[in-house]
């Protein structure tokens, strides 16, 4: 299995599940079958709606034996509700609780933009909090305490431009060490890849498939499919495999992680396999 490898040696498997979009009365098997099947890697957030889910059957399967926790890394996020810097241990807590989990492996700030307390989704600018009213800076300062008290082995962001970057890593005492991003070869990211990889920051892959499942006011009109991508389905033909599994090989060779999500028993096993897809150069500068 391949690892990202962070300063203080901690190794993250760069293959796991993702869980968003996996509804509640899905995401427990999907969770318990991807373990057994050997994953070790569960990505998680409270936005999700299912994180109660996912603890329960994390805990079954440290009961069961079927895993221990220290072999498993789990990532969860900040939600943009909890960015004010009282706010973000106890929305860390609530996690914890909520995954049965006495620390994360990762925890990162979900997205670099700040909405008022009981907000959903923002339908205006009124449900945001300015960047003076929340810097983000002073939320990463709470972040770095959650490193200092043990509630996290690591911290990092999600959805963050270089932009975004720069000016966090002006002020961090512990820089960020992920960067959490949609990526795949229709949204390559190569220049966001380049400046992490520049400043000792890993990239995860989320929708590395090109997200086919999102909900439809997310999608364009005749929006092109990755997996009936002519090029995908080529080399998948010429591989003998699925083209999900060429398309999260692709992102295993860029060096990032990445975290498929399924819910499905054969799919979560077919995803698994991806690992072993190897990919020539010839191979990657075609999906390039």
């Amino acid at each position: 299995m391949r690892t990202l490898e962070f300063k203080n040696k901690d190794k993250m498997p760069a293959f796991g599940l993702g869980t968003w979009k996996s509804a509640p009365g899905e995401v427990y098997s999907a969770v318990k079958t991807a373990i057994k099947s050997g994953y070790r890697h569960i990505d998680c957030a409270p936005i999700y709606g299912n994180e109660k889910e996912v603890g329960q059957a994390l805990a079954e399967c440290i009961d069961e034996g079927l895993v221990k926790r220290e072999e498993l890394w789990v990532t969860s996020k900040l939600w943009n509700t909890e960015h004010l810097e009282h706010d973000v241990i106890p929305a860390l807590k609530k996690t914890l609780s909520d995954l049965q989990l006495e620390y994360l492996d990762l925890y990162l700030i979900h997205w670099p933009v700040s909405l008022k307390q009981g907000v959903g989704f923002p339908q205006s600018a009124e449900d945001f909090l300015s960047p003076e009213e929340a810097p983000i800076s002073a939320t990463w300062k709470a972040m770095e305490v959650a490193v200092e008290n043990g509630l996290a082995r690591h911290i990092g962001v999600s959805n963050f431009g270089v932009k975004r970057l720069e000016a966090l890593l002006e002020t961090a005492v512990h820089p960020p060490e992920m960067n959490q991003v949609e990526s795949h070869p229709y949204l390559q990211q190569q220049g966001l890849l380049d400046y992490c990889h520049a400043h000792d920051i890993h990239l995860t892959a989320y929708s590395p498939l090109g997200s086919p499942d999102r909900p439809e006011g997310l999608k364009g009109a005749n929006e092109p499919s990755l997996l009936d991508n002519p090029v995908i389905k080529e080399i998948a033909a010429e591989k003998e495999c699925s083209a999900g599994q060429i398309l999260i090989s692709w992102a295993l060779h860029r060096g990032v992680s990445v975290i498929p999500k399924s819910v499905n028993p054969k799919r979560i096993l077919e995803n698994f396999e991806a690992q072993s897809v190897e990919l020539n150069s010839e191979d990657i500068e075609r999906i390039d």
